[in-house]
């Protein structure tokens, strides 16, 4: 499942980046705990980091064993800050 904030950033992406995207959602779905865990007020989110056409790229997540719900997909500036809204 897509949240808002992911669908809003994943259509301004160029193709060759949503290409990455999709390379780095598919290694989520396969495997959950890629991503590290965040503490305080982002308690329950993970976030994966990746590269995406020579840019570190990070994807937030939150998943339980039947769904993945991802929430973010951008650079690290202001990436927090988003999340947190």
């Amino acid at each position: 499942m897509q949240g808002s904030g992911f669908r809003r950033a994943y259509k301004r992406l160029h193709p060759n980046q949503k290409a990455d995207v999709d390379d780095a959602v598919a290694a989520i779905v396969a495997d959950p705990t890629l991503g590290e865990g965040k503490k305080g007020d982002l308690a329950g989110v993970f976030v994966y980091k990746f590269q995406c056409v020579g840019k570190l790229f990070l994807l937030a997540y939150e998943y339980d064993p039947t769904t993945r719900l991802l929430l973010l997909v951008g650079t690290h500036e202001n990436f927090y800050r988003e999340l947190k809204r």
